[in-house]
């Protein structure tokens, strides 16, 4: 499990606050703006600090993902920052190997198939272990933010993530995993609710580093 640790201290008074006024449902002099994809593939930059290694090997490395998260705002009037990661970390974290594969997108090596294969996952997971790379992405990020705007992390949610683990990538139709779903119930559940702990670890861990 996530040891529940203090925020880090000493991060830079937050000078523009319209994103979280407008999340907490106040009143503002503008609608915020950020997008979800923000660290875009569509930007030079990002294409060439990209290219010198693996996409899930820079996931892994605080230091490149915090210059990706900061690369749309040196051009863009924006008022949040979104942490460059990936919800597959997460079955990573859980033993799956995911690799990113030119033109196809994530795939899994070996995505489930049977029940039995749910004993191959880790059942307890140290989210700080498995996923700390994350934490401390964020928490580099947010000082080198220095205030500018508020900083976002996410998950992907337990059903997204059990689709992406039973088809072995991105589907339309999601067709494995609902059959998956009519013919396992109780081992769907069993998997639903440990990807819903890990999750619930991991976004906990995330506030902790300074996700705002």
């Amino acid at each position: 499990t996530c040891s529940l640790v203090r925020s880090p201290k000493g991060f830079p008074k937050l000078k523009n606050d319209t994103f979280l006024r407008a999340a907490r449902g106040e009143e503002t002099e503008h609608t915020p703006v950020w997008c979800m994809r923000q660290a875009g593939r569509y930007l030079p930059e990002f294409q060439e600090t990209r290219a010198s290694q693996d996409f899930f090997a820079t996931c892994r490395s605080p230091k490149l993902c915090c210059e990706l998260t900061l690369q749309p705002l040196r051009r863009f009037p924006l008022d949040a920052a979104i942490i460059f990661s990936d919800i597959l970390v997460v079955p990573q974290a859980l033993g799956m190997e995911v690799v990113m594969v030119p033109g196809k997108g994530p795939t899994f090596t070996e995505p489930l198939k049977e029940v039995e294969d749910l004993l191959k996952l880790r059942q307890k997971v140290d989210v700080t272990a498995e996923l700390g790379y994350v934490f401390q992405a964020i928490t580099l990020t947010r000082h080198s933010l220095e205030g500018k705007v508020p900083l976002i992390g996410f998950s992907g949610a337990p059903w997204t993530l059990m689709s992406y683990m039973i088809e072995g990538g991105g589907s339309t139709t999601m067709a494995k995993a609902k059959s998956w779903l009519y013919r396992h119930p109780e081992a769907s559940h069993r998997l639903l609710r440990l990807l819903a702990d890990v999750i619930i670890d991991y976004l906990v861990g995330q506030v902790a580093a300074g996700a705002q």
